[in-house]
């Protein structure tokens, strides 16, 4: 066994979980917990950042005693975390003010709305490269502040403060020592100059954020203090923080212009790595950091695709396919070749590159001889067809990113399946690397631990240090995937609102 650790804690929307790695990037053990979420009203989700914190310590101690490990034996922690969440908490007694308020949460969309409505979005999106959405923390620290009397003026007197997850995690861990989040997760705030790099006066200004709440912004690979002795049995730095998202794209060593990657769960996040040019979208795609490495920022452009997997839950539960996703890919398997059926899944509307909130999924194409068979292999289309929705975007915003040996790679839960990895590279006629270790977030955080306390000496090091891919080209004629990609755009214009 190693005698060198990196220990990973990845903070996510519905558990958290701490995974040890070796010096090679190998996993050696694992530990979650489930986290608790609240629903106090419609479009309401909430976490509780005392539970998180707790779950935090459990996890970290727990997995070093699962693997027999002391805590002089890890070089270094790294954390990966939920973006976008966002907890105000008092700076004397370590209290949260109130619980905090998930990037799901959706309360504040009247307030973008009335921004959107004064003209103020394309300045906003000039500085940050984010849409106006309460998806976003800049709103929901704003309604936090204006929830209870006094919050306010608190806040403006330096008494409160205030970040994401990993902010909130390392101020806890180091006894309230180090305030502070790395470029990504600031990056999805919605208040900071992602040109600047640095905390924007005219957006604190427009939503209304004191200055004094907000963390101080650092690399990826960095100094974030240490841990209490009391909280894992022995002190042990923190020297990587990302974004799950971002710490995916670490994980899957796409540290170079024109790597990128797509984790399907639930839904599907596609970053693409634009190096140190943070590429405008003309397609309404997010421009966010993807890292920041001694000082110097690199760019992602990153699309959302709302139902990948979640299109797999609904042939469970909405049409009562027996099991889970593997279940669906036998019975898509049986699928009449060319049956002609697309399925459109906006249940909850459409994302990137369409953002159409208001379209309504649809099953079209549909013959007498329809079956689930058919219907299932749609399900699966549609996370490939998606998928080329976003990349055809990227492709038109960064061309220079599309070189020769570009190839999309793939982590997630609908990774696990080698036929669905092979329809993605036949439907987006590009090929495909498939991760061969799913858990590439929380290794993304702890590569950039390695690199923060030097066990690694460049990123590219760190890179190589993750698992190899296994690749898959692009089958079947181009001429025959463009027919289906086109009748795909035109069910999707069917059940758009403004078709």
């Amino acid at each position: 066994m190693s005698s060198v650790f990196l220990l990973s804690l990845d903070q996510g929307t519905t558990s958290t979980r701490g995974i040890l790695f070796d010096d090679r990037g190998v996993e050696v053990a694992s530990l979650g917990e489930p986290l608790e979420q609240h629903y106090p009203g419609d479009g309401e989700v909430e976490h509780d950042a005392l539970e998180i914190f707790s779950a935090s310590v459990k996890v970290l101690k727990g997995v070093l005693g699962r693997a027999g490990v002391s805590p002089s034996q890890v070089a270094a922690i790294g954390i990966t975390n939920q973006r976008e969440t966002v907890v105000v908490w008092d700076r004397r007694t370590g209290e949260p003010v109130g619980r905090a308020l998930v990037w799901q949460d959706r309360r504040t969309a009247p307030e973008c709305e009335a921004l959107r409505a004064r003209g103020v979005e394309t300045r906003v999106t000039a500085l940050t490269g984010l849409l106006l959405d309460p998806y976003f923390s800049a709103t929901k620290l704003a309604w936090i502040l204006d929830s209870q009397p006094g919050l306010r003026a608190r806040a403006e007197a330096g008494e409160l403060l205030a970040g994401t997850m990993d902010t909130w995690v390392i101020w806890k861990l180091t006894g309230g020592a180090v305030h502070a989040t790395d470029a990504t997760n600031a990056s999805r705030t919605l208040l900071f100059d992602i040109h600047a790099q640095d905390w924007s006066d005219e957006l604190l200004d427009l939503f209304r954020v004191p200055r004094a709440l907000l963390p101080r912004v650092m690399d990826c690979a960095d100094d974030y203090g240490s841990t209490l002795s009391e909280l894992l049995g022995g002190a042990i730095a923190i020297r990587g923080v990302a974004g799950d998202q971002q710490s995916a794209l670490m994980g899957q060593g796409c540290i170079r212009p024109g790597e990128m990657k797509a984790t399907y769960g639930t839904g599907c996040f596609l970053l693409l790595n634009t190096g140190e040019t943070a590429a405008r979208s003309s397609a309404r795609l997010l421009t966010t950091v993807a890292g920041r490495l001694g000082g110097r920022a690199t760019y992602a452009l990153e699309g959302s695709i709302f139902v990948a997997g979640a299109a797999l839950q609904w042939m469970n539960e909405g049409l009562g396919v027996p099991g889970g996703g593997a279940e669906v890919e036998a019975l898509a398997r049986r699928a009449r070749p060319g049956h002609g059926v697309t399925l459109v899944p906006a249940f909850t509307g459409l994302g990137a590159p369409w953002w159409d909130p208001d379209a309504r999924a649809g099953l079209l194409g549909m013959t007498r001889d329809t079956g689930l068979p058919e219907i299932a292999d749609a399900a699966f289309e549609a996370a490939a067809f998606q998928t080329r929705d976003l990349i055809e975007a990227m492709r038109l915003d960064a061309p220079e990113a599309f070189g020769p040996d570009a190839e999309l790679r793939v982590d997630g839960g609908m990774s696990r399946s080698v036929w669905f990895c092979q329809k993605l590279a036949d439907r987006t006629r590009m090929p495909v690397g498939r991760a061969a270790y799913e858990e590439t977030t929380a290794l993304g955080a702890a590569l950039f631990a390695g690199l923060g306390c030097g066990l690694f000496a460049t990123a590219a090091d760190a890179a190589s240090a993750r698992p190899q891919t296994t690749r898959l080209s692009p089958q079947g004629a181009a001429g025959s995937a463009d027919n289906a990609y086109a009748a795909w755009l035109r069910s999707v214009s069917r059940i758009r609102s403004d078709g």
